[in-house]
């Protein structure tokens, strides 16, 4: 049975580097929650298969060179859940700014699939190297 962590590290190291790998550890009713996205004009939820895979390539797009780095996995009790704590790295494209961002993301499984993420990420570092004001704080 492939467990939260291991589906985890799959979805690190196939994320950028083989894309169509990476769509089959996803499931197709896949929940992806980017809770401080809003914050930046995205949505703080993707739904499904097509949302997900939408968003992805649009990132994927958007930022050259992108990367993973110290990445360190924690499995839960439960089989089915796992956390990570990493920082990606890559140059946005249309600002020609470096970006770097530090990630904590949580996973749930079921039926040896993804099911549900939920990332964390610093918005502030996100709309500096897009260029782009973050919601909420304009007067």
């Amino acid at each position: 049975m492939t467990t939260a962590s291991t589906l985890l590290h799959r979805h690190i190291q196939t994320f950028v580097d083989d894309h169509a790998r990476w769509q089959t550890l996803i499931a197709d009713n896949l929940l992806w929650e980017l809770p401080f996205a809003p914050s930046l004009g995205h949505p703080a939820r993707l739904m499904g298969r097509q949302e997900v895979v939408n968003h992805v390539t649009w990132f994927l797009s958007s930022v050259e060179n992108f990367r993973f780095l110290d990445v360190e996995v924690h499995p839960f009790v439960d089989s089915q859940a796992a956390v990570a704590e990493f920082r990606g790295e890559g140059f946005i494209k249309s600002t020609r700014r470096i970006y770097v961002q530090n990630y904590v993301l949580f996973l749930r499984a079921e039926n040896e699939k993804i099911t549900f993420l939920r990332e964390y990420f610093n918005p502030v570092r996100a709309a500096k190297a897009l260029d782009t004001p973050i919601r909420g704080l304009e007067p």
